[in-house]
């Protein structure tokens, strides 16, 4: 009997595409989001980055279409891409990733419930972080009295720097399907799985399973509804005051929020939700929670309470499962 191949290993998410069908608008917003761009290969294509030390986070490119063109993890090994392209459905064969920054090797395959891309890369080379200027001041509580007399906060009005990818989501139209895939294939976890009133399991938010390595709570999540659809991509910014800044220069630009701020209960992390030109929805994190591979699964069911403990009330179209 022939040994099924061993699982994909994951270490972490790197990057997401987006094809804007305006692209100067679409980096106006990303410029005000808080991304900083990389590298320009034409006016239809630009890679932009975080202060971190992925190379890339997001690439933006011109189509006649508004789409999500996927996200991309890095793999451990180059045997990883190999057994992907030998192994996942609709796989490309290992290419080059001649025009991004930090080169590297890439798969693309497709998810075999909705058909969006997802990519693989090895050998990437990473980069030092953006020196730029993040406050580190103490804070003060009312019995505890971290800062200093005579020191005082005072903060610069402008776009909250972007971090790294956090995760994506997006809305699967076979739930169980597409939970066993990525469970079959990969080296995911469920942190978290949110059940409906007859027990059945609709969502899903996937860890990675990186032994006792302390790793994001969620890389990837999916619900179940009608039809497919990108839900959000997230992205981690230093804290609250640099959030709620950020949230300020959005609003203060005409940018439509979608919900935020607030505290999630799964999780944890301060959100913020924004709508692009191409109402593709982003997010702003801080403050998420980390776990190892020890942290059992934990279900609950989908209710009022469920998504967040603090904030505005959630927006039907940010549920919507048509």
């Amino acid at each position: 009997m022939a040994t099924a191949p061993r699982k994909i290993t994951l270490k972490r998410i790197a990057h997401v595409y987006y094809k804007y069908s305006d692209m100067d608008k679409a980096v106006t917003f990303l410029n005000d989001f808080g991304f900083t761009e990389e590298k320009k290969i034409s006016d239809g294509k630009i890679y932009f980055r975080g202060y971190g030390t992925e190379p890339w986070v997001l690439c933006a490119i011109k189509a006649d279409k508004a789409e999500f063109g996927g996200a991309g993890f890095v793999v451990e090994s180059e045997e990883d891409l190999q057994i992907a392209a030998e192994t996942l459905p609709t796989a490309t064969k290992i290419y080059e990733l001649q025009d991004a920054p930090g080169g590297g090797k890439g798969v693309t395959f497709y998810d075999p419930v909705d058909g969006f891309p997802m990519h693989l890369v090895y050998g990437q080379e990473q980069v030092q972080m953006l020196d730029i200027p993040l406050p580190h001041e103490p804070v003060n509580y009312p019995t505890e009295k971290n800062r200093p007399a005579n020191q005082f906060q005072r903060f610069e009005k402008r776009p909250a720097p972007v971090h790294k990818l956090g995760h994506f989501g997006v809305r699967t139209t076979n739930f169980a399907k597409a939970f066993k895939f990525y469970c079959d294939h990969f080296n995911f976890l469920a942190s978290d799985l949110v059940h409906d009133a007859n027990n059945i399991d609709r969502t899903v938010f996937f860890r990675l399973n990186r032994g006792d390595e302390q790793v994001d709570h969620h890389v990837f999540f999916f619900a179940e509804g009608k039809s497919f659809r990108v839900h959000h991509s997230s992205f981690e910014t230093h804290d609250f005051d640099t959030q709620v800044l950020g949230h300020d220069w959005l609003r203060e630009r005409g940018y439509k929020n979608c919900w935020g701020v607030g505290r999630h209960v799964l999780g944890s992390q301060i959100f913020d939700y924004w709508y692009d030109p191409d109402r593709f929805m982003m997010e702003h994190y801080v403050d998420g929670d980390l776990v190892t591979a020890a942290a059992p699964t934990h279900r609950s069911q989908a209710g009022p309470g469920s998504l967040h403990v603090w904030g505005p009330d959630v927006p039907s179209d940010f549920l919507a499962s048509e």
